[in-house]
Parts: structure tokens; C-alpha cells; sequence
């Protein structure tokens, strides 16, 4: 038997990052422990997390390329693979342009140093504008508000939890989904925290969340109705003068606009939508300006819903002029140890000027909503896509109408997808090439320690747990020599700022491609131009703690829009918030049930299912929850069957009674609906049903401003099914 070793390392599914001691053996993850001498999550970690190593090693792990030859999937070597690919993409560049050829990004590329910039590189190599990603599913309506007020996408400002007197959460879970857009480890003790020292958190939201029973109080909330909430919230602070005019004179644009905008929203009127008492709003936006460092925070509820950029614009606002803004306990943007924001900004890293073919949004990073996909496989014209690269992503279940979109998919004449497994996206694909998993790959924190999204700030460095197995291969690898079959080189983009900020070391050539030097190669620069070199955390596997501030580094001195002010009043933010008035009466008038989706405490958006610890026992499917009154009143029965249906489709489904939800809302986890993932036999056993089937697609399905997609707040009927 091998000896066994320990390696502390962190969890990559998502933003909380937090640390984990990795039992091997050989090359075999034994198991998944939490690291409690990690310097963020100090012995915390999820369900999820701990159990990756069976996901890691499910006989269903793609390790070799694949070709789909008729109805059946063929073992392809790398080099064949990679020239009938650039073959293929060479002559549908010079038939049709560049153009021609798409790319989409899911979300676990946020989690790894290079996927994101070696992905975009080669899409910028390619010359193509046509770039897609799930952030227009989760969260492209923050991007475009901080691109608005603050002149930088990631220039987002995150509670500070530690020091915070008061936090709002609204439409988030951190019970569950720890926060998004911050890396917080440990989520819920910082929350109870807050409380034990005297202050106060509050959820808002159309369910009783986990976080909610567990930690401070809640209020029920209509949803979809948020905008109305926080226009009602700015005019109190308006009406009562409670606003920091030094602040707001100082380092504000816009300011005049904002009466205006919500002088007719007072808590009395909008409690008719929103459930919101007058009385209960009044006396939070008291106890929010009491505090001494207060925030409002919110997550996908909220970015998933009908008013997305408008609600976090309100947010934004409110947090700048009551003096919260940059302010300890309040909302900080901090600096990070490499200036990511600065260096891309003066890069052009992530800008465009891309334009959807169904819509004008502004160029954000990803910048065409995904809901447009299947518009833009099939509408012929200039740019219709006629190729796609996807990169761990699965838009057949995550995008609205999937079943619209898969079939839209077997009209392209080429689909790769890399990948862990063969998804559902997959099984249109003609070439799937294997990827590494965050166990193969050394990594730091990357986004969230350059972007200073981190609560309290913090860096480590892991190695890989255990050498990819077979010939899976990093990203950059794959996108490298995908660049070069397909005859181009990585663009001047993302890799631009890769190489400039590695030039920045005296006696290290420039790099112009990423295909030279492996993860941890550039890792390793990337880190001694940070001043945090690989041989110092190495001293350190549990993390070392970054400088912490309690705010003033942001205002006056960090704000990117040209004149380095914070813009309070975008044109056609104002125009839209104005013109608010018929959702109102829709709003007030259609009593009918809404849906929302979310997530489950062993469900991780639609991956981890595909291993048994996350869908064994009573987790086999997943279910319909609705409260009693509303199942007495549809004539559903706990344990039963029910046809939830929206104007885009419908979907049997198992009922479960509750009393954590408002009336009048029923509720959904998303991520399931595995019945044709061909490639993933413990998932297509629990199948369970897909929530997205009653989202739209195409330009009615999407929020106007940021191109989000409308996947909550959903009006359904419900009957026996």
C-alpha cells in the first residue's frame, strides 16, 4: 500500500474558496477534509466541496478526446483532434467570417487562475465578437451597474461583514450558496456574529431561507418586486435629508436626478406589491441609517429577476449617499495585491464592442446574453454562428428553453465542448475534450484576491492535489493549441495584460503566447509581479492574510470613469426606473402564483449530481414546494403530482408542502433535468425535471437593460398533474 499524504489546498466550485486538506494516495484523492488552519475558512467547508473527490473520480470523467461519428462516440487522439478541428474552423472563418464562430464560458472558469483568460485570448485570436458565458444567467446586471457608476466591471463593493452594525441580504442564501460576487468563507458564523455583538441582519425574500431561520430576521417579499422595495427604500432616505452631502458633493455625479426618479414610491404605495409593510420598511431604513457601517447586499434572486440592473443600480445608490460607501462596516471596493481592475483597464482587457444581433446592451464581459443563442444559431443573416467552442458549460440545461437550444445546436457545423463529463450540451457535440479538474491544477484565489472581492483578504497557493490522470489537460493548454490549428494566434486582449504584467520582471522574456509555460509556470510570474512569490506561500500552505482596510481607499482614488467620479444617474437607468409605472399595475393586479428556482445544500447549479453522496437518500429528484394554502386552494397534495406551466412550457413534478414560503409562491431548485446526458449515468438516474423549460429564450426572455436572463419571479399555473 502507498503511504498516504496530506496536501492542504482549497475548494474551487465556488466563491468562498475555502481550505481543504486533501488525502491522497498515489495518484487517488482518498479524501476531502476541512483545512481548520486555513487563515479564511478556519475548518468550515460545505457538502460539496467534500465530496468533489467522488466527482473527481467517477468512471464518467472524460479522459481522452472524443468524436461523435454517427450515433456513436469514437476515442481521437489529441493531434488528430485538434487539426480536423482547425480545419474545420479555418474554412468556416474564410466562408463566413469570424463571426461564424462562438464561444461560450459556464461559471466554474471564475475559479481557476487562467481558463477565463486563455479562453477569451483565443476567442480574441479567432476576431470574433460572438462570446457568451452564464454570467448573463447569474449576475451580467452587476457588471454593467459597476461598469456605470464606477467605470470597471469588478470594481464591486462587497459587505463588511466583520465591522458591519447591519446587513441587508436580499434574494441570497448564504446558508447555502455561501455569497456571490465576494469570496466570504464562513458565511454564516461572520453572520451570527453581527448579531452576538449587537447588530442586526435581515433577509428579504420570498422564502424563509436556511440563512434566515438560522441567523437574524426575516421579511417576506413578492417576487420580482424588489425594484419597488429599494425605490421605496431611497425615498425615505431622500424624504428625511439622511443623506452624507459632503460625500455625495465630493465624489458623485447625478445626485439631482434621483428624486425624481423615486418620488413616487413611497412604503405606503409599494407595500401593495411588494407584501412589505409600510411600517416594517420604515423602521428598517431607520435602523439602516443608526448604524454605524451598514449595507445592502444582494445576489441572484435579485439578478435573475425582471428589474435585475435596476435593482442593484438602487442598491448601489443607496449604499453611496447615505455615507456607506467606503465606509467601514458599510460597503468597501478594497485594493488588491495585483491591481487587476487598473491593469485591464489600461489593457482593454474584457472591452468590446460587440452587439448582440437581438438586442443593444452595453459591452460587458461576456457581452451577448446567452438567452439569444438558439436566435443566433438559426436566424440567417451576418453572424449567424455556425461553430461553437463551450467551455465548462452546460447552456442546454442552464439557458431558458433548452429544448429550443438543443436543437438549435444540431444545426451547427461544429461543436466542442471541453470539459469533465459528456452533458447535456455535450451529446450534440461533435469533438469533447477532456479537461482537468481543480484537483489537477495548481491555483490561487485569483479573481476574487486581484479583484479585492474578498471579505478579509487572503492568498494561497496549491499546488495540484494529484497529476492529471489520462490525457486530461489545462485549459490554457487546450485554448494554446487550439489557437494553433485553427491558424491564429492568442489575441492582444487578455493576453496582452498576461504578458505585460509579466514583462514586468527583470530577466523573464515576454511572453507572447500562453502555450510556452504551463499554470503553474505562469502562476508563479503572475505571483512574483504581485509581490507574493511561490517560494513565500509556499512557506504558508493554510493562506496568508493580506492588508486589511476599513475603508478610504476607493472614493477620489480608485474610481475608473473619466472624470473619477461615481455616476449616480446613468441616462438610461433613469429613463427605465421612470417608466416603471405599468409593471407596477401589472404587478398589483396579477395576484397569480410566481415561481422561483435556487439551489439545494447538496445540488451545485447542474454538475454535482453525476455522484451518489450528492443524490442519495431523500435527494433523488427534486421537488415542487408550495404552501399549504396554495396546494388546498390547486388541489395538490403533499407527496403528489403537479403540471407546473409557464408560457414557455411545462413540467411534471413532485409536490412538497411548506410553510417557509410566502403565499402565492411556489418554488423549484434548479440544476436538475439530466434524462438525456448520455455521458452521465449517475445523474441520468435521478433525473429529476428541468426549471429552465418554463424560462423563455430569445429577446422577450431577457432583462432589456443588461441582457440577464428572467429565470425567477416566473408566473405559472399549478394543477394535479
Amino acid at each position: 500500500m502507498a503511504d498516504q499524504t496530506i496536501t492542504p489546498t482549497f475548494c474551487r466550485i465556488c466563491e468562498a474558496g475555502c481550505g481543504l486538506l486533501a488525502t491522497t494516495e498515489g495518484d487517488r484523492v482518498e479524501r476531502l477534509d476541512p483545512d481548520k488552519d486555513h487563515v479564511a475558512s478556519q475548518g468550515f467547508a460545505c457538502v460539496k466541496g467534500l465530496k468533489c473527490a467522488n466527482l473527481h473520480h467517477s468512471p464518467d470523467r472524460l479522459d481522452h478526446p472524443m468524436k461523435r461519428v454517427g450515433d456513436r462516440w469514437e476515442r481521437i487522439s489529441w493531434d488528430k483532434a485538434l487539426v480536423e478541428i482547425g480545419a474545420k474552423v479555418r474554412s468556416l472563418r474564410d466562408e463566413h467570417g469570424a463571426d461564424a464562430i462562438a464561444g461560450y464560458l459556464g461559471n466554474p472558469a471564475a475559479f481557476g487562475s487562467f481558463h477565463a483568460v486563455a479562453f477569451n485570448a483565443f476567442l480574441e485570436g479567432l476576431g470574433t465578437t460572438q462570446s457568451y458565458s452564464s454570467a448573463s444567467q447569474d449576475l451580467t446586471n452587476k457588471y454593467l451597474v459597476a461598469k456605470r457608476l464606477y467605470g470597471h466591471e469588478l470594481l464591486q463593493p462587497i459587505p463588511d461583514l466583520d465591522r458591519t452594525d447591519l446587513v441587508v441580504l436580499i434574494g441570497t442564501n448564504p446558508a447555502i450558496s455561501q455569497m456571490s460576487v465576494v469570496q466570504v468563507p464562513r458565511a454564516m458564523a461572520r453572520l451570527k456574529a453581527i448579531v452576538d455583538r449587537g447588530g442586526r441582519v435581515v433577509s428579504v425574500n420570498p422564502r424563509r431561507t436556511e440563512t434566515a431561520r438560522a441567523v437574524g430576521d426575516h421579511l417576506f417579499i413578492r417576487p420580482g418586486t424588489d425594484v419597488f422595495l429599494l425605490a421605496s427604500f431611497l425615498q425615505v432616505v431622500l424624504a428625511e435629508g439622511a443623506v452624507d452631502q459632503a460625500l455625495v458633493d465630493a465624489h458623485t455625479t447625478g445626485f439631482d436626478a434621483l428624486p425624481g426618479v423615486v418620488a413616487e414610491w413611497p412604503p405606503e404605495r409599494t407595500e401593495a406589491v411588494t407584501g412589505i409593510p409600510a411600517d416594517d420598511l420604515r423602521a428598517l431604513v431607520a435602523d439602516y441609517l443608526a448604524a454605524d457601517g451598514a449595507s445592502l447586499y444582494c445576489s441572484t434572486g435579485v439578478n435573475m429577476g425582471p428589474h435585475g440592473t435596476l435593482t442593484y443600480w438602487l442598491l448601489n445608490v443607496i449604499n453611496a449617499v447615505t455615507g456607506n460607501l467606503d465606509h467601514a462596516g458599510g460597503a468597501l471596493v478594497r485594493t488588491p495585491p495585483f491591481d487587476f481592475q487598473k491593469s485591464s483597464k489600461a489593457t482593454g482587457l474584457g472591452v468590446s464592442d460587440a452587439r448582440p444581433r437581438g438586442g443593444d446592451f452595453d459591452a460587458i464581459p461576456g457581452p451577448c446574453p446567452a438567452s439569444l443563442l438558439a436566435d443566433d444559431f438559426t436566424t440567417p443573416g451576418d453572424g449567424q454562428i455556425k461553430a461553437m467552442f463551450v467551455s465548462a458549460g452546460n447552456p442546454v440545461l442552464s439557458v431558458g428553453n433548452g429544448d429550443r437550444l438543443a436543437g438549435a445546436l444540431d444545426e451547427l457545423e461544429l461543436l466542442v465542448c471541453i470539459d469533465l463529463f459528456r452533458n447535456e450540451t455535450a451529446e450534440h457535440a461533435h469533438y469533447v475534450l477532456p479537461a482537468c479538474s481543480w484537483l489537477e491544477r495548481p491555483d490561487v484565489p485569483f479573481v476574487h484576491a486581484f479583484a479585492g472581492l474578498q471579505v478579509d483578504p487572503w492568498l494561497q497557493y496549491t499546488e495540484a492535489v494529484v497529476p492529471p490522470a489520462a490525457e486530461r489537460r489545462e485549459e490554457s493548454w487546450i485554448f494554446a493549441r487550439l489557437a494553433d490549428a485553427c491558424g491564429v494566434g492568442l489575441g492582444a486582449g487578455a493576453a496582452g495584460l498576461l504578458t505585460r504584467a509579466l514583462g514586468r520582471l527583470r530577466g523573464v522574456p515576454v511572453l507572447g503566447r500562453v502555450a510556452e509555460v504551463s499554470d503553474a509556470r505562469l502562476l508563479a510570474l503572475v505571483l512574483a509581479v504581485a509581490r507574493h512569490p511561490v517560494r513565500t506561500l509556499r512557506r504558508h500552505p493554510h493562506g496568508v492574510r493580506l492588508p486589511d482596510v476599513a475603508g478610504g481607499q476607493f472614493l477620489g482614488k480608485r474610481v475608473f470613469t473619466e472624470d473619477g467620479k461615481v455616476h449616480l444617474a446613468p441616462s438610461d437607468f433613469v429613463t427605465a426606473a421612470t417608466g416603471l409605472e405599468a409593471d407596477f399595475e401589472a404587478e398589483r393586479t396579477d395576484l397569480g402564483l410566481r415561481l422561483i428556482t435556487r439551489r439545494e445544500r447538496h445540488s451545485h447549479n447542474s454538475w454535482t449530481h453525476n455522484a451518489e453522496p450528492f443524490v442519495g437518500g431523500d435527494r433523488t429528484t427534486n421537488r415542487l414546494h408550495v404552501t399549504a394554502e396554495d396546494a388546498d386552494a390547486a388541489g395538490l397534495t403533499d407527496g403528489g403530482r403537479a403540471l407546473v406551466r409557464s408560457k414557455t412550457g411545462e413540467v411534471e413534478v413532485e409536490v412538497a408542502v411548506t410553510d417557509d414560503l410566502m403565499p402565492g409562491v411556489v418554488s423549484l431548485p434548479h440544476g436538475w433535468g439530466h434524462a438525456g446526458a448520455g455521458g452521465l449515468t449517475v445523474a441520468r438516474a435521478h433525473a429529476g425535471v428541468n426549471a429552465n423549460v418554463l424560462t423563455a429564450d430569445g429577446p422577450d426572455g431577457i432583462e432589456p437593460l443588461s441582457g440577464m436572463a428572467r429565470m425567477t419571479a416566473l408566473a405559472v399555473e399549478v394543477e394535479p398533474a
